[in-house]
C-alpha cells in the first residue's frame, strides 16, 4: 500500500508538472504572442533590390540600392549552394516544424561542456532557417530570452503558412553575408565576381560559412579563420550526403581565392548623366522605389561618345588653362630625409586624377627634378615649363619664363603625367650606325621618357558638353565640367548662362518667316537707342569694332554682326522673336527688350542644343530624354520614352510582310524650308565664319559660335546630318575668361576634337534638302544672283517665290509699321567698312 501511494503521489506530482509546464507554455504563447507582426504579409513580401541603370547598348553605368540584393527566385539558385546553407545553418530544415528540438538539446550540452571546461567561446546557437527568417523578417536583432520566444511562436506559425521552399527562398535573399552584399547572389558577384551557377563546392561551402558572423571570416583580414569556417561547412556537406569524402578532400585542398569587388566596373565615366538620370527617377517614382524597387533602366547613353566628350571637353579646358599661367604648387613642403612619408601625408586635390603629385627635390638649369611618395623619381624639362608663366588677375600674365626656377622651387608639390610616347626604335636607328646601337639607343631614349613628366594644374574655369540624337531628342552624352569628384553641379543641365551669339539663328528663323530671305540686305552701321529718362543710351557694337554697310543675313550671321541683328530682331518686333525662343524651348518668357536678340536672356547649354536638334531635323519638335525604357523588378515595362503605337511590330512569324510604318507625331515647330535655310547659313559659319576652325574636318557641320560681355561665356552648338553636340566654357563664378577669347578659340576646338573622333568612320553625308527649296546661285557678299564669270559664288536656299530679283531693298533700321519693315532703296554698291570706337555689346 506504502508503494501504491507512493506511485499515486508521483504519478500525481507528474501530472501536476505536466499541467503546470503545459500551463506555463500556452501562457508564454498567449503572453508573446500578443501584438506580434503579422507574418502572412511574407506572402508578398519583396526585398528591397538594387537598381541598374545601362547605357544604350546594354553596359552597366550605374547603381542604386540602400542594400545590395539581386532577388534569384528559389527554383533558379543552384543545389549545391542550398545545400551548403542547409549544413552550415539547419540540416533538419525539411523534417522540423519550424523549431529543431533536437538542435537545441545539442546546443545546451555542447555550452555546458565549454563551460565547464572554461572556455569562452562564443555560445552555440540553435535558430532554426526559419526562425532566422523570422527575426530578420519582423523581429530585429535584440538579444533577450523574451525576442527568442517570439521567434519560436513566429516561427510555427511561418511554417504553418509557408512551404519550406518560400521559406528558404525568402531567408537565401535576405541574409546580410558581409561588406553590403545581401542574398547569395549579390554575395557571389561580390566575393568571386561570380553567377551562382559557376561557384564551385568550396565557393558555396564559403558562402555558408557567413551568416553567423561574415565581418570574422573575412578573407583578407582573417584568411586562415575564414579557411578554417569554409572547411568546416565543407565536412558538415560531406557529413549530411550533399558529396562524397573525395569531393570534400579536393574542395578543402582548394585555396580560398577570392576576387573582392568593392565597386562595380561601370562602362563609362559619365557620373553627370547617372546623377541626372537619377533624379529623374527620384521625381517619377521616389526614392523608395529608386533605391529598394530593382528597376532596369535602359538610357539614351552611347559610351564611346560620352569618353570622347569627357576627352575633348578636359583637352580644351587644360588648353584654355595652359594660356592663361601657373597659379602655383598644390602645397609646399620642407623636404627632409623622409621626404616620401611627407609627400603621402598631401591629399591631391578634387579632380586631379590620373595626374600624381610629386615632390620638387631639385631645380636645375635645364630640369626640375621629382619624386613620388613610393621613393621613385623623374624630371620635369624645362620645355614643358615654358607656357608656365605666372597667373595674374583678368586672365593676364607675368613675365616670359626662362629657367626651371621662375616657376618651381624646392618643396614644391605639384601635380605631373607621364610625358608622351618614348621616341621609336626607328627614330633612333636612324642615329645609329648597327642594330645593336639602335636598341641601345630606342633603350636609352624609352628610359629618358619613362621618367620624364609633364607639369600639371587642374583648370579652374568650368565647362560642360552634350551630345544629342537631333531626330530623336535622345542624349547620348553629358559631361558637366572638369571632375564630378571635385563637383557635382552640372553646367549642362543646371547652369544658367547667357548664350550670346548663340541666339541669333532663333533670331534670323524668325525673320525668315516674316518676309526676309538669306539674301535680304541689312545696314550694318552704329545703332543708338534711347532707353528713356535717366538711362544710358544703348550702343551695341560689333566684335572687331567695324562696320560693313548693306549686308545679307547669310553674312550676318557667319560673321556674327551684332547690328545688322537687332536691326532684323526691331524689324519684326521682339514679340515674335520671344515666340521663337519659347518655340524652340529656349527662353519661356523672353523680356521684350532688344539686347535679348543678342543673347543676353539665360539659358542651358541642353536647352541650347535641343534647340539646334530641331533646325537640323526639318523643324520637328523634339524632347530631349536620358531614359529610354524603365522595368520594374518583374520585368513589366513602366515607361517608356518613345510611345508611339505600332501593331505590325510584334509577330508570331515573318512572312515577307511589308515593314510596319510607325508614325512621326512630332510636331512641327517651324516650316522645313526655314529649318533648312537656317541649317544652311550656321554650315557658312563653318566654311568662311567664326566656326572656321572646324572646316579643316572636311565633311558637312555647322553650328554656331556665342560669346557674351566680359567676355564671361563661349559657346559653340554645332551638328552633322545626324548628331548635334553643344560645348559651354566660363567661371562658375562669372568673370572674364581674358580680353583675347571668344567662343571661336575656347569652344570651337573642343567641337572640332569631339566630331573629329565621332565621325572618324562615319560616312559623310551632306544635309538633307526638304522638297519645294531652291538652290539659286549667288554671289556671296552680295546676295545677288551670280552672273557668268563671277567668283564668290555660293549655292543659296530660298523658297518658292522669294528668289531674289532686281527689286532688292535694305533694312535701313527705321521702326517697323504694320505692314512689316520698311525698306529703303538698295545703293549701287556696299558702302566701306567704318571703324568707330563704341561700347562692347555682346557678340
Amino acid at each position: 500500500m506504502r508503494v501504491l501511494r507512493f506511485l499515486g503521489f508521483l504519478l500525481t506530482l507528474v501530472v501536476f508538472l505536466a499541467l503546470a509546464g503545459a500551463g506555463a507554455v500556452f501562457y508564454a504563447f498567449w503572453h508573446y504572442g500578443r501584438g506580434l507582426p503579422d507574418y502572412e504579409q511574407l506572402a508578398n513580401y519583396e526585398p528591397p533590390v538594387t537598381t541598374r541603370v545601362h547605357a544604350g547598348d546594354g553596359r552597366l553605368i550605374a547603381e542604386y540600392a540602400r542594400e545590395r540584393r539581386l532577388f534569384v527566385p528559389i527554383d533558379a539558385i543552384p543545389k549545391r549552394v542550398i545545400e551548403a546553407f542547409l549544413s552550415a545553418e539547419d540540416k533538419n530544415f525539411y523534417t522540423h516544424a519550424g523549431v529543431d528540438f533536437l538542435g537545441i538539446a545539442r546546443a545546451i550540452v555542447q555550452n555546458a561542456s565549454n563551460k565547464l571546461e572554461g572556455d569562452n567561446r562564443r555560445p552555440v546557437g540553435a535558430s532554426t532557417i526559419t526562425q532566422q527568417v523570422a527575426k530578420n523578417f519582423l523581429l530585429g536583432n535584440e538579444v533577450s530570452y523574451s525576442r527568442k520566444v517570439k521567434e519560436a511562436i513566429l516561427a510555427f506559425r511561418i511554417e504553418r503558412a509557408f512551404t519550406k521552399q518560400r521559406i528558404l527562398e525568402l531567408y537565401l535573399n535576405e541574409i546580410y553575408l558581409g561588406y553590403g552584399a545581401y542574398g547569395v547572389a549579390a554575395a557571389a558577384l561580390y566575393y568571386f565576381d561570380k553567377p551562382l551557377d559557376q561557384l564551385s563546392v568550396a565557393e558555396a561551402a564559403y558562402l555558408g560559412a557567413l551568416p553567423k558572423a561574415p565581418n570574422n571570416y573575412n578573407p583578407q583580414r582573417y584568411p586562415e579563420r575564414a579557411k578554417a569556417r569554409r572547411d568546416w561547412v565543407i565536412d558538415r556537406m560531406a557529413e549530411d550526403g550533399y558529396i562524397s569524402a573525395a569531393e570534400a578532400e579536393a574542395a578543402k585542398r582548394e585555396p580560398l581565392s577570392v576576387r573582392m569587388r568593392n565597386d562595380v566596373e561601370f562602362a563609362a565615366k559619365a557620373d553627370w548623366f547617372a546623377e541626372d538620370v537619377r533624379r529623374e527617377l527620384v521625381a517619377r517614382y521616389g526614392e523608395a522605389k529608386l533605391y529598394e524597387g530593382g528597376l532596369s533602366v535602359r538610357t539614351s547613353l552611347d559610351p564611346q561618345l560620352q569618353a570622347l566628350a569627357d576627352k575633348a571637353l578636359r583637352d580644351g579646358l587644360v588648353n584654355y588653362d595652359r594660356r592663361h599661367g601657373w597659379r602655383g604648387p598644390v602645397a609646399r613642403l620642407h623636404p627632409a630625409a623622409n621626404w616620401p612619408a611627407q609627400l603621402a601625408q598631401v591629399a591631391a586635390p578634387p579632380g586631379a586624377d590620373p595626374w600624381r603629385l610629386a615632390l620638387v627635390l631639385a631645380v636645375e638649369p635645364a630640369y626640375a627634378q621629382i619624386g613620388f611618395a613610393d621613393g621613385r623619381r623623374g624630371r620635369i624639362p624645362m620645355a614643358d615649363m615654358s607656357w608656365a608663366r605666372a597667373w595674374k588677375k583678368n586672365q593676364e600674365l607675368g613675365p616670359p619664363v626662362h629657367q626651371p626656377s621662375d616657376v618651381l622651387a624646392v618643396g614644391d608639390v605639384v601635380l605631373v603625367e607621364p610625358a608622351a610616347a618614348a621616341v621609336p626604335a626607328a627614330a633612333a636607328g636612324k642615329a645609329a650606325a648597327t642594330r645593336e646601337a639602335a636598341s641601345k639607343a630606342a633603350a636609352v631614349e624609352a628610359k629618358a621618357a619613362a621618367d620624364t613628366y609633364v607639369l600639371r594644374q587642374i583648370p579652374d574655369v568650368g565647362g560642360a558638353m552634350v551630345v544629342m540624337d537631333p531626330h530623336t531628342g535622345r542624349v547620348l552624352a553629358i559631361v558637366g565640367g572638369w571632375s564630378y569628384g571635385g563637383s557635382q553641379f552640372d553646367r549642362a543641365t543646371q547652369a544658367l548662362r547667357q548664350p550670346g551669339s548663340s541666339f541669333k539663328p532663333f533670331v534670323y528663323a524668325a525673320a525668315l518667316d516674316h518676309g526676309f530671305t538669306p539674301s535680304s540686305l541689312v545696314q550694318d552701321e552704329p545703332f543708338v537707342l534711347d532707353q528713356g529718362p535717366g538711362l544710358p543710351k544703348w550702343k551695341p557694337s560689333n566684335f572687331e569694332h567695324r562696320y560693313h554697310g548693306p549686308t545679307t543675313l547669310r553674312n550676318a550671321l557667319e560673321k556674327s554682326l551684332n547690328l545688322v541683328t537687332v536691326r532684323v530682331a526691331q524689324s519684326i518686333g521682339m514679340a515674335v522673336v520671344a515666340d521663337y525662343a519659347k518655340r524652340f524651348g529656349v527662353v519661356d518668357d523672353l523680356p521684350l527688350q532688344l539686347s535679348m536678340a543678342l543673347g543676353a536672356c539665360d539659358t542651358t547649354l541642353l536647352k541650347m542644343t535641343t534647340a539646334y536638334s530641331e533646325f537640323v531635323n526639318g523643324g520637328k519638335k523634339v524632347v530631349p530624354s536620358l531614359i529610354d525604357r524603365v522595368q520594374d523588378r518583374n520585368g513589366r515595362t513602366i515607361f517608356r520614352h518613345d510611345d508611339r503605337p505600332c501593331p505590325g511590330c510584334n509577330v508570331d512569324a515573318w512572312n515577307n510582310q511589308p515593314m510596319p510604318v510607325i508614325p512621326d507625331d512630332r510636331p512641327q515647330v517651324i516650316d522645313a524650308g526655314t529649318a533648312y535655310q537656317i541649317v544652311s547659313m550656321l554650315q557658312g559659319v563653318v566654311e568662311r565664319g567664326t566656326g572656321v576652325r572646324i572646316r579643316e574636318l572636311g565633311r558637312p557641320l555647322a553650328g554656331k559660335t556665342g560669346t557674351t560681355n566680359g567676355p564671361n561665356d563661349t559657346w559653340f552648338i554645332g551638328f552633322s546630318p545626324d548628331l548635334v553636340a553643344g560645348v559651354y566654357v566660363g567661371f562658375d563664378q562669372p568673370r572674364s575668361l581674358g580680353e583675347k577669347e571668344q567662343g571661336a578659340t575656347v569652344a570651337v576646338p573642343i567641337f572640332k576634337e569631339f566630331m573629329g573622333d565621332a565621325l572618324k568612320d562615319v560616312p559623310a553625308i551632306p544635309f538633307r534638302i526638304p522638297p519645294g527649296v531652291r538652290l539659286v546661285r549667288v554671289d556671296e557678299a552680295t546676295g545677288a544672283p551670280a552672273m557668268p564669270g563671277d567668283r564668290n559664288v555660293i549655292l543659296e536656299a530660298f523658297k518658292p517665290g522669294t528668289e531674289p530679283g532686281a527689286d532688292r531693298v535694305v533694312l535701313d533700321g527705321s521702326a517697323p509699321d504694320e505692314g512689316g519693315f520698311k525698306p529703303a532703296a538698295a545703293p549701287a554698291a556696299a558702302t566701306a567698312p567704318l571703324s568707330t570706337p563704341s561700347t562692347n555689346g555682346l557678340y
